[in-house]
C-alpha cells in the first residue's frame, strides 16, 4: 500500500522538502525497533546529505506502549516551540523513563516555555495532530512500527534497516 497522505512542510522533516526522495517513518518513542532505527535513519541522512528529505509521523502503538501517546504529545508541545528534533533525541535515548515528569524534565532541559508546556500538555492542544497521523498510517496500511515508506512507496525494513538504504538509493537512481 502507498502513503495517501504526501508529505508536507507541515510534517517535522530535515532536509531538503524538494528533495527528489522523501523518507517518511511512522514512529512510537516507546517501541524498541524505533529506538534501533533512529541512528540508521541518522546515517542515511548522512549517506545522502542534501539529496534526501526524512518526515516523521507519529504513530503510538497505545496497546502495547502506554507511555506512547502522551510522549508523542511532549514532542508535539517542544514542536510548537521549534525544538522537536532535539525533544526527538531525548526521548529514544531515555525510552524507559517517558512518564509525564520525566517528559516534563525534559522539557525543561530544551528550555522550552515550561507555561505553555504545561498548559498544552493539560489541554491536549497537539492531540488531534498525532490522531491524525495515526489515521493517516492506518490509512496507509502501517501496522507495526517503525513504518517507512520512500517517495510514497512502503518499505519493508522487517529483514533489516539496510533495505532503506538500498531503496532510498535505488529511487535516486530512479530505478
Amino acid at each position: 500500500m502507498d502513503l495517501i497522505e504526501p508529505m508536507t512542510n507541515a510534517d517535522h522533516h530535515v532536509g531538503p522538502a524538494d528533495a527528489r526522495v522523501v523518507v517518511v517513518e511512522y514512529g512510537d518513542f516507546e517501541c524498541p525497533n524505533c529506538k534501533q532505527a533512529a541512528p540508521a535513519v541518522e546515517m542515511l541522512l548522512k549517506r545522502f546529505e542534501g539529496r534526501v528529505c526524512f518526515a516523521y509521523r507519529h504513530y503510538p502503538l497505545e496497546d502495547v506502549h502506554r507511555r506512547a501517546l502522551q510522549a508523542a504529545e511532549a514532542a508535539e508541545c517542544a514542536g510548537a516551540q521549534d525544538r522537536f528534533w532535539e525533544m526527538h533525541a531525548l526521548l529514544f535515548e531515555n525510552q524507559q523513563a517517558l512518564e509525564i515528569e520525566h517528559l516534563r524534565a525534559y522539557a525543561q532541559r530544551l528550555g522550552l516555555d515550561m507555561k505553555r508546556y504545561e498548559r498544552e500538555m493539560v489541554e491536549h492542544v497537539h492531540l488531534e495532530r498525532v490522531r491524525r497521523n495515526i489515521d493517516t498510517g492506518h490509512k496507509s496500511g502501517v501496522r507495526a512500527t517503525p513504518g517507512f515508506f520512500v517517495n510514497g512507496r512502503r518499505q519493508d525494513v522487517s529483514f533489516g534497516l539496510r533495505l532503506l538504504f538500498d531503496a532510498t538509493e535505488a529511487a535516486l537512481k530512479g530505478t
